[in-house]
């Protein structure tokens, strides 16, 4: 391992990828990672999440407090089946407005480049649009 940070994200895993979450406190990851799970993904870390370098790949885990355990509002903390050390292939944030066409983006994770994208969290849409964005990572050009 090379280097590690923790961000304050709630993270799914779709398939083998990991999805990172990230806004401020109310913006919807843990209601938006609710939809993806009713979709097939997996939990992987609610509301904080280690990122991890190995070799040129980020991975994702739930630090050893919170693992397989979910912020449900109005219910309250809900245990389930969680993955850890998921390699990361996109950030969406919840903090901005999504752009109609925006430009490609990526930010920097433990020092490797990582693609990221604005959408909102509660538009019935978001997890189709989190789905397509990661079958078709070409879909905005450089």
């Amino acid at each position: 391992m090379t280097g590690s940070e923790r961000r304050h994200a709630t993270c799914v895993a779709i398939g083998d990828r990991a999805v990172l979450l990230e806004g401020p406190p109310g913006a919807g990851k843990s209601d938006l990672a609710l939809r993806l799970i009713d979709r097939g993904a997996t939990l992987v870390s609610d509301d904080q999440t280690v990122l991890a370098r190995v070799d040129a790949t980020v991975l994702a885990s739930a630090p050893a407090t919170i693992r397989g355990q979910i912020e449900v509002r109005g219910i309250g903390i809900v245990r389930m089946a969680s993955r850890d050390a998921v390699p990361v292939a996109l950030i969406v944030r919840l903090d901005v407005p999504p752009s109609r066409m925006p430009e490609r983006a990526t930010r920097t994770l433990a020092g490797i480049a990582v693609r990221e994208i604005a959408l909102d969290a509660f538009h019935a849409a978001t997890p189709l649009k989190i789905e397509w964005a990661l079958r078709q990572p070409e879909a905005t050009p450089e």
